[in-house]
């Protein structure tokens, strides 16, 4: 379970930065994104990727259950 928990959390925090890139221009892939120069998308990134950091910090203080 808490490798689980590990992987939406990685995955979380790499599509927060992905959407950081697009959204502040630093990653134009695709070229015909609706993301690209949104600095909502910045935000968003920033939100998601912060509550991906928050579950792997959860999963870690997680008890061993035997």
């Amino acid at each position: 379970m808490r490798t689980i928990g590990y992987i939406i959390g990685l995955l979380m925090v790499l599509l927060g930065l992905i959407w950081i890139g697009q959204g502040s221009g630093y990653f134009p892939y695709p070229a015909s994104s609706f993301m690209i120069a949104q600095t909502i998308w910045v935000l968003w990134g920033a939100i998601l990727a912060a509550a991906g950091i928050a579950v792997m910090i959860i999963v870690s203080r997680l008890r061993r259950r035997v």
